[in-house]
């Protein structure tokens, strides 16, 4: 079937879509929301059977929605409508949400039930929630709904689905009370979906809870230092995570709150002061104990800004501001703000580098190697690469290179600092490595997982292997050396020029990666650990290591590792040097999160078909 993704932005959620769909045999096409008459073009070009809107921030035109069938995917349970959904779940400490596929129609968020997913909630940033939670039910959902649009013309006479009458109220506070609504009559009749006729919103039905709700405003995200425990500091800044931020004062000026964290030890006798430092994150005191907050964006008047570590956004401020050091190899049971750290069970090491949105500055590259070279040392046979729960990595740091005196000079620092970091892992003798992907890898993050002896990825996590969007980047990390031994050269050509995601599925199919499993990660880690101790106590493991070993030196003589670094950073020196400025307009473009004039003609195929 023919589906046209209508879309703010090729997000992750918009990305795990469109693998899920395209793997099911759909032709999916993109065509970003900019305004009405590109959208309507886009529709007249492409002819699309089913429009799919992922992620929008405005209506979709009456034009479509009377002529095609449209579905919105909105990240609340059923009833539940308007703006900043997942924001006022958090806020009100809802215990469990959902996403609702539901039918274009005039009034927002008010159309035809096409399909519904429930899932409990955790006390988490939203940024999490909606790549883990939201994005599990928004595919179960989206199959669900795509199926039945399928499927409904063989037997469009058929009698309504009801919706179920079971409703657990005790499990979600405020004006929303239902755990489940609509998920039992979904899946009551797997196998008949023929009939199925989507369900009208109708609030008289004592099972849909959800209710329109007013936009949230930073009045209502306000924290009142002096009264709000810790749990509602984290669920008021967690609930802004991503966008917008909680508007806030610190030393004097204004700054958005980001990326919070509990802290279990540290104490302050004044609620709201900022009592420690760590890493670039910031310790600040509450009634009750302490929050880290590890990124800030100053707000200004008619210009941008840029969210940046908070140390690095307040500038001189924290200068006499205690550190609070951590060793990444200590034992460490309480809450507290640690990117770094590692953890040894039997003859594994588990190294977890869990860096906000999967971006590597130099800085935290150069710890993470060090902390990398320090596990080599230790008494353990393999080394477990685990990044973080949300994102592996995504590479280098592009809102502090655009922070930067020279963004140029640190994008070059940066990309030294990565490969440092990758060759580390590439040449280790005297461990076996698994990179296990618990989250999502972009661009030189993919490249940095293939340094490892093997790779694993959980069953959700998309790949993004390729530089050529951020403004055609050539790109480090080794890639030239490590892609082509897993896939072959074309492979790594076409990988890195289409710029398109690709699953973990696909990527074990092509042999990017040596497998993929585990829906949930709880699910993931136990099977990695399962794996890596396995492999440690295997009476194999010698003869695997001294073909490791082999294999390295035969691939040093026939090309020197940096001879590949070399060719690399010959490239990458005129995307950072060069005339050509393209890499500095589309990082700028990024980091500023400036809106799209068009969509890239590589996800817009109804485009190149009509040109």
């Amino acid at each position: 079937m023919k589906i046209l993704f209508l879309t703010h932005s090729f997000n992750s959620l918009a990305q795990r879509l469109y693998i899920e769909l395209t793997r099911r045999g759909h032709e999916v096409s993109i065509e970003f929301d900019i305004n009405d008459a590109v959208t309507t073009q886009a529709v007249e070009l492409y002819r699309p059977e089913l429009i799919v809107a992922p992620f929008l921030k405005r209506a979709i035109p009456e034009v479509l929605w009377r002529n095609h069938v449209c579905f919105v995917v909105h990240p609340g349970i059923v009833g539940d409508r308007g703006p900043s959904a997942l924001d006022w779940a958090i806020m009100r400490d809802c215990a469990e949400w959902g996403v609702t596929v539901l039918q274009a129609s005039g009034e927002m968020d008010a159309g035809d039930i096409w399909a519904a997913e429930t899932f409990p909630m955790r006390l988490a940033k939203k940024s999490s929630l909606y790549r883990n939670e939201v994005a599990e039910a928004a595919v179960r959902a989206v199959l669900a709904a795509v199926e039945r649009f399928c499927n409904r013309n063989c037997s469009l006479d058929q009698t309504q689905c009801d919706l179920p009458k079971s409703v657990r109220p005790e499990l979600v506070e405020g004006y929303v009370h239902t755990a489940q609504v609509v998920r039992q009559a979904h899946h009551e009749r797997p196998n008949d979906q023929s009939g199925f006729k989507p369900q009208p919103l109708d609030y008289s039905r004592p099972e849909v809870l959800g209710r329109l709700h007013t936009p949230i405003r930073q009045a209502d995200r306000t924290i009142d230092w002096q009264c709000d425990d810790t749990r509602t500091v984290l669920r008021k800044i967690h609930a802004a995570d991503g966008f917008p931020g909680v508007l806030d004062t610190l030393c004097g000026e204004a700054y958005y709150l980001f990326d919070a964290c509990a802290e279990g030890t540290l104490r302050g006798s004044q609620p709201g002061a900022i009592i420690a430092q760590r890493n670039g994150a910031i310790c600040r005191a509450t009634r009750d104990g302490a929050v880290w907050i590890g990124h800030l964006k100053r707000k200004t008047e008619g210009e941008l800004a840029l969210k940046l570590p908070a140390t690095m956004a307040l500038g001189e401020h924290p200068g006499d501001v205690p550190e609070a050091p951590l060793d990444p190899f200590a034992p460490c049971s309480d809450e507290t703000y640690r990117d770094i750290w590692f953890e040894q069970k039997n003859n594994v090491g588990y190294l977890h580098f869990a860096f906000y949105n999967g971006a590597m500055s130099s800085a935290q590259c150069t710890r993470l190697r060090e902390a990398y070279l320090a596990a080599t040392q230790r008494e353990v046979r393999v080394i477990v690469l685990l990044g973080g729960a949300d994102f592996w990595s995504n590479g280098i740091h592009l809102n502090c290179i655009e922070a930067a005196a020279s963004p140029a000079d640190e994008s070059w620092r940066n990309i030294n600092a990565m490969n440092d970091l990758t060759r580390a892992i590439a040449t280790t003798t005297t461990q076996l490595t698994i990179a296990a992907l618990q989250g999502n890898a972009g661009a030189g993050g993919v490249f940095l997982s293939l340094a490892a002896d093997h790779v694993y990825a959980r069953a959700g996590v998309v790949f993004n292997p390729h530089y050529k969007g951020m403004g055609n980047l050539y790109g480090s990390e080794y890639w030239t050396y490590l892609l082509p031994r897993r896939v072959g050269e074309a492979r790594a050509t076409t990988l890195t020029q289409n710029r398109l995601p690709i699953g973990a599925t696909e990527a074990q199919e092509m042999g990017l990666i040596d497998n993929c499993f585990g829906a949930e990660r709880k699910d993931f880690l136990a099977k990695i650990a399962q794996l890596a101790e396995g492999l440690a106590v295997s009476p194999d493991y010698p003869t695997l290591l001294q073909h490791k070993v082999a294999r390295r030196e035969r691939d040093e003589r026939e090309k020197p590792l940096e001879a590949y670094r070399a060719e690399e950073l010959q490239h990458m020196k005129l995307n950072f040097y060069g005339f050509d400025p393209s890499y500095h307009v589309a990082r700028y473009n990024f980091v500023y999160k400036i809106p799209h004039a068009w969509t890239p003609l590589y996800l817009a195929r109804h485009r190149r078909i009509g040109s």
